[in-house]
């Protein structure tokens, strides 16, 4: 995992809290399993898209899905949940390549204690907008691009494109007024207004609502982030992400005691 941004940064990403890139990475067969095992999250959302592998997920509330290739998991943690993600059985068994991405969303101050959820997205949910001139194509996992509005529900406005481009490809796109907004190179190279980006890089516009010239130089996947900020207090701890120290100390006492629910 690379972690290209976290809210230690002055929490200049906000609403964004942290964003961690995985892979492209060839895993051998296995017995045993990989991932990461029952752990606790309170105060924000945790969504991860899937570009290649296998993953299953376990919650507190009960609920048990697998994704694959252009898959999303969106779950909101809000007042707690307890959840755990693996490779699945056949992935590990079987080997191959695993790419992630696992973005961790902010809920304002009045959402954190929100009742915690999951949405289950899968790839054929998401509408597709295509560019002219054969630049490439757009999946829109959050909100929306054009006419095209994804079927995830969110807290606040954000939008989440996967962007694929084709080498010589050109596409302008419209920065919403105040959102905070930024582009991820994740594989080939392009130019953003003028500037040279390569994978595994990072842009980050103003606020002022710009426009976003893109033209890529050879096929290139980019990943396109816009967020209205919440500009709240952040303190984070491990896997919880409130607005006070004694909240934090509240969240560790509420998840020792049970009171964020328990895997069986």
């Amino acid at each position: 995992m690379r972690i290209l941004f976290s809210y230690a940064d002055r929490n200049q990403f906000d609403p964004f809290l942290l964003l961690d890139y995985a892979g492209p990475h060839q895993f051998a067969p296995a017995e045993a399993k990989r991932g990461v095992g029952k752990h606790p999250h309170r105060g924000f959302e945790i969504v991860t898209i899937l570009y290649s592998g296998e993953l299953e997920h376990g919650d507190s509330n009960g609920r048990r899905a697998k994704i694959g290739p252009g898959d999303v998991q969106w779950m909101t943690a809000a007042s707690g949940i307890v959840h755990e993600k693996f490779h699945s059985e056949r992935f590990a068994k079987e080997g191959g390549m695993l790419e992630m991405v696992q973005l961790w969303v902010n809920l304002p101050a009045a959402d954190k204690m929100a009742p915690p959820k999951y949405q289950d997205l899968l790839g054929d949910q998401f509408p597709s907008v295509t560019f002219p001139s054969d630049a490439g194509t757009a999946c829109v996992i959050a909100c929306e691009l054009l006419d095209a509005k994804c079927p995830a529900s969110t807290f606040t406005p954000i939008n989440v494109w996967d962007l694929q481009l084709s080498a010589s490809g050109v596409v302008d796109l419209q920065l919403p007024v105040g959102h905070m907004s930024l582009l991820i190179v994740q594989s080939g190279d392009a130019r953003v207004n003028d500037k040279r980006v390569k994978a595994v890089e990072l842009v980050l516009f103003d606020r002022d609502g710009s426009g976003v010239h893109v033209a890529a130089d050879s096929d290139t996947r980019m990943l396109v982030l816009m967020g209205q900020p919440i500009r709240e207090p952040v303190v984070g701890q491990g896997p919880f992400v409130i607005a006070s120290r004694a909240e934090i100390q509240e969240a560790i006492c509420d998840y020792r005691a049970g009171k964020m629910g328990t895997l069986s």
